[in-house]
């Protein structure tokens, strides 16, 4: 990159510095935000998600305990939240069950719905069956991203790759200003079903989600994001947000509302 004779400054010791007034500039018209303003004034959540109302969903991490009583509370009117989708592991970490809940209203509904199983007799018989088998079981609660498409039933058949990615501590806005961009290079074959991050739990994680009709056609869309200009651009800059990532294959179940 050249700049020209007016960016550039002697100090006192006779070294060539950069104008930092020119630089800043520069520097924010990469971004979609002001991140310098906007981090003083709002929460990086509240820049980069959807509203709470149609935002929250939890993830779920577990061996294959999933049964007939949890998945008929959370279908009850009674309960204002849904299986958004639900699927066994293909390939990745094996005989794991996913499950992503979606909650209508935010924090007080999550909680209505917590305090309402807790006074549920099955679900609590269940609990105390399902604790003598578990090995170990996650989950986190998150924040939708405002630029994603948001989950809705699909028919199949598909299978879905989550790809969730493990980001440095202070690069979320930074991530989203780059994805916002992004995402539009990833919407030719209807493959992004929703993209998440985590609000608690393992903090500065990112969940994508993704449907393909086989693991060839993965490729094939995968493979045709790079012929597009700008994308390249795109994974140049969020590569280095990453502290690690992992990518799970996932089949949904026969009840999932994503197929």
């Amino acid at each position: 990159m050249f700049l020209a004779a007016s960016t550039l400054r002697l100090n006192t010791n006779g070294i060539i510095c950069i104008n930092r007034r020119y630089f800043g500039g520069w520097l924010r018209s990469l971004f979609a935000y002001d991140i310098k303003k906007d981090a003083r004034k709002d929460a990086h959540s509240s820049l980069l998600a959807k509203k709470a109302t149609s935002g929250l969903y939890e993830i779920q991490c577990e061996p294959l305990l999933f049964d007939e009583v949890h998945r008929e509370l959370h279908s009850n009117a009674d309960y204002p939240c849904e299986v958004a989708g639900s699927w066994n592991t293909w390939y990745g970490e094996q005989d794991q069950a996913v499950h992503l809940w979606r909650y209508y209203g935010g924090y007080p509904v999550l909680t209505e719905c917590l305090n309402k199983l807790r006074l549920s007799k099955a679900y609590l018989e269940f609990h105390r069956e399902r604790s003598k088998m578990l090995i170990s079981q996650r989950n986190q609660l998150l924040l939708e991203f405002s630029f994603w498409n948001q989950p809705v039933p699909r028919t199949g058949p598909n299978i879905y790759e989550l790809r969730t990615y493990r980001l440095k501590p202070g690069s979320m806005i930074e991530w989203g200003n780059h994805w916002a961009r992004a995402i539009k290079y990833r919407q030719n074959n209807n493959e992004a079903v929703g993209g998440f991050f985590t609000q608690i739990g393992e903090l500065y994680v990112v969940h994508h989600l993704w449907a393909y009709t086989d693991l060839q056609s993965r490729e094939e869309t995968r493979n045709s994001a790079w012929l597009k200009e700008g994308w390249d651009a795109s994974v140049h800059y969020t590569v280095p947000l990453i502290q690690s990532m992992e990518s799970r294959i996932l089949v949904p179940t026969k009840t999932s509302p994503l197929q």
